[in-house]
């Protein structure tokens, strides 16, 4: 079986069980949780009863609560237990209720320790009942009728339960707020109205400025009141209660925020303006810093023109020159309007001169006039330069004279003053003089045909055109920057130059001073050489220039000669020889310098060696050296003499030479040649050549184991030597002897062959060796062998 609690109060717990099969009666038994052996209620129940009480038990317990089923012995068939706390006790009456509006009331009680909340009965005799939950005191109640009766009770809650309701209190709500309407039909008063609030006898309304100390309290039976002597464009808060027959006060009704309407505006002044060349009047007025919030002014005229702002001044556009104009200004909030302020009559003012013409009657001065306007009292011409200076001129007549330098742009108005003020902007006039000379012209010859001209950049210029002019010729260039460049001249000319400056408005001027600057001279041409001698050369050109200096350069690898002159030619000299030179010719004036002319090449004749040396190797045949020679590629070396002459020609630095005569003086020359052609004629010592070899030679044997060798001379009285060289390898088989066309040689041995040489001996002492060797054998008694 089950059991559970189904309710409790502060002294009776209600149990439900289940029934049980066979059970004739079910029994309660209540003990405290804290002490479960020591019951404290008992009670018993019929089979066919599943709900029971226990009463006489102590408010706010835990007890344990146990139901058994019995049989007809009174045993326990089945049993079941629940735990159960016993709600508190009855609570006091409410001790106090109060009244916070006309729908709420303020409760305030005497707390329990163990609830876990309270519950507040609410009837009436109209019945309404309603219970609220609230968890502690003071505590509200709402959603009350206003000005009605009810009847208030309090019960504790904790687990167990709710008690029984506490006595009865009775208490009453208030009368509702009253339903505030408020408009301002000025601006020192404030009109409040509401309906009528039921049950109320009076009402007290209280009216407070905003940033004031003071608070104005009225009271009434009218459900209208008009509050007056108040502060224009000030900001009230206002709020309204009613009262009951027994005197008391209801509800408060909300805050209400009522401006008074703003002040009328007072010191009203109007000048005129103007805008985008739109005439105007700028209407201003006092502001009163006092008021609340922003106020809106509305201006107007008799013209139907008007304009609104939230501060002065507002401008009335576009108004008529020569019209006459009344104006005034009211403020507006969100009360309403203010009074108009006093009307202003604006008196009628000129309008713009019209036809403005400016004439130069002469560089520098310039008179603008204009035609005259009704209501004019006098004139100001404003005439501003476009660097921002500006000049004024005052007049009552229709002209003004100004200062009008070149490169400017002037811009000139005019305006018509009276007593009401100017007249609107009217035509403006630009007018633009001639742009003004260039200054510091400076002409450079920066090539040979073109000049480089700059200038300070001149004042109202747009664009330069530079003009080079001579005799037959103009060059023109455009440009917007100070400098030009001028090029393909004609050498050796004298050109005009003029820069004129201009502009799209006015065009050129053509009063600039113009500047003379020469070309260079021309290059020189047709540059041809001619050989004076080994060591110099003329140089020749033709040139069609007025008065230069021209000057030559022979460039080579020793160094660079020069030559100047003021004719067509010039001479270099002291060339060295074997060099290859660059001629070129450059012409020089005061206007600067040609280029150079075309080069030509000039080489001088090779160098002679500076050493030979004639060496004879045969009676007929000789060898020639030489030393290196600058500048020569082919010799051409000459031994020459009465009875013939030899020659040779040749690449190398030496060559052999045959066909001589020996015991022949010659003469030696060489003709050195370049790689062109050149020729240098080299001449040296002269060469002798060898006496001729003895012919005849024979051996005689005489007397005595000798030999005589005899030969005819080649020429009278030189000596001769003789060599006889026997085969044997003794060194004594070998014999010399000297003479002039023989010689004896003893102590010759018998059947040896002998080579002999004869040959002439030379001035110094030396034997020639060129001359042939001969056999001859040596037989015994007198034989004599032969060649």
């Amino acid at each position: 079986m089950t059991v559970s609690v189904f309710s409790t109060t502060s002294k009776t717990i209600f149990l439900r069980w289940t029934r049980y099969p066979g059970a004739s009666s079910y029994k309660i038994t209540i003990a405290p949780k804290n002490s479960p052996n020591n019951p404290s209620a008992f009670a018993q129940f019929g089979p066919n009863t599943v709900m029971g009480s226990v009463n006489s038990l102590s408010p706010n317990t835990l007890y344990v609560c146990n139901v058994e089923a019995l049989d007809s012995s009174q045993l326990t068939l089945s049993n079941a237990t629940v735990d159960s706390t016993t709600a508190l006790e009855v609570m006091d009456p409410i001790e106090t209720v109060k009244p916070k509006d006309s729908r709420t009331m303020i409760v305030v009680f005497s707390q329990k320790p163990s609830a876990t909340h309270y519950i507040i009965r609410i009837e009436n005799a109209a019945g309404y009942f309603a219970e609220e939950t609230v968890t502690s005191s003071p505590a509200e109640i709402q959603s009350l009728t206003p000005y009605t009766d009810y009847s208030l009770s309090i019960m504790a809650e904790n687990s167990g339960g709710r008690n029984q309701p506490s006595l009865p209190v009775e208490a009453k709500t208030v009368l509702p707020p009253p339903q505030l309407a408020t408009s301002s039909p000025s601006n020192d008063s404030i009109i409040v109205s509401w309906a009528p609030v039921d049950y109320a006898v009076n009402y007290t309304l209280a009216i407070h400025k905003l940033h004031s100390n003071t608070t104005l309290t009225l009271t009434t039976e009218d459900t209208n009141l008009t509050i007056s002597d108040l502060d224009a464009g000030s900001l009230y808060i206002i709020t309204c209660y009613a009262w009951d027959q027994e005197g008391r006060k209801g509800e408060g009704s909300l805050y209400i925020n009522q401006t008074t309407r703003p002040p009328t505006p007072a010191s009203v002044n109007v000048s005129i303006v103007t805008n985008n060349g739109t005439a105007g009047f700028s209407v201003s007025w006092f502001l009163d810093q006092e008021v609340y919030r922003t106020i809106q002014y509305l201006v107007t005229s008799d013209r139907n023109l008007e304009c609104t702002s939230t501060s002065s001044p507002c401008t009335l556009s576009p108004v008529a020159c020569g019209e006459t104009y009344t104006i005034q200004v009211t403020a507006s909030n969100e009360a309403g309007p203010s009074y108009p302020s006093y009307p202003v009559v604006v008196s009628p003012f000129p309008c713009p001169p019209e036809s403005l013409a400016v004439v130069e009657t002469e560089a520098g001065n310039c008179t603008l006039s204009w035609n005259t306007v009704p209501h004019a009292d006098y004139y100001i011409a404003f005439v501003k330069r476009d660097n921002g200076s500006e000049e004024i001129c005052n007049t009552n007549g229709s002209s003004c004279s100004y200062h009008c330098q070149c490169g400017y742009t002037y811009l000139m108005s005019v305006f018509a003053y009276n007593q009401a003020g100017s007249s609107p902007p009217g035509e403006m006039l630009n007018y633009t003089t001639l742009p003004c000379c260039p200054e510091d012209v400076s002409i450079l010859l920066v090539a040979t045909d073109t000049l480089e001209i700059t200038w300070t950049a001149a004042r109202g210029a747009e664009v330069y055109e530079t003009r080079a002019m001579d005799n037959s010729d103009i060059i023109v260039c455009n440009d917007t920057a100070p400098v030009c460049a001028l090029s393909d001249l004609t050498c050796d000319r004298p050109y005009t130059v003029l820069v004129t400056p201009c502009n799209e408005i006015r065009g050129c001027n053509r009063a600039c001073s113009s500047h003379t600057k020469d070309t260079a001279p021309c290059m020189p041409e047709d540059l041809k050489e001619i050989e004076r001698n080994a060591n110099g050369i003329t140089v020749m050109w033709t040139a069609h220039n007025r008065a230069a200096n021209y000057t030559v350069s022979v460039l080579g690898e020793d160094r660079t000669h020069t030559c100047t002159t003021t004719t067509n030619s010039c001479d270099i000299t002291d060339l060295p020889c074997g060099y290859t030179y660059e001629v070129t010719a450059i012409a020089t004036s005061t206007a600067g310098q040609s280029l150079p002319s075309y080069s030509i090449t000039l080489e001088t004749a090779p160098c002679c060696p500076v050493n030979l040396t004639v060496d004879q190797v045969t009676q007929a045949m000789t060898n020639v050296t030489w030393s290196h020679a600058r500048g020569a590629e082919s010799f051409i070396t000459s031994l020459t003499s009465l009875r013939g002459h030899a020659r040779c020609h040749t690449q190398d630095s030496h060559c052999l030479m045959g066909c001589i005569t020996c015991g022949t003086n010659y003469t030696v020359s060489m003709e050195a040649i370049s790689r062109s052609g050149h020729k240098s004629n080299c001449t040296y010592q002269g060469f002798s050549s060898r006496t001729c070899c003895p012919s005849g030679v024979k051996l005689y044997r005489m007397a005595s184991n000798s030999l005589r060798v005899y030969w005819r001379s080649s020429a009278g009285n030189l000596n001769y030597t003789a060599e006889i060289m026997g085969s044997s390898s003794s060194s004594s088989a070998n014999y010399t002897c000297t003479g002039e066309n023989s010689c004896d040689v003893s102590n010759i041995q018998c059947g040896n062959v002998y080579r002999v040489v004869v040959a002439p001996l030379t001035s110094q002492g030396y034997t020639v060796q060129f001359c042939s060797q001969r056999l001859y054998s040596v037989m015994y008694r007198g034989r004599r062998s032969l060649d």
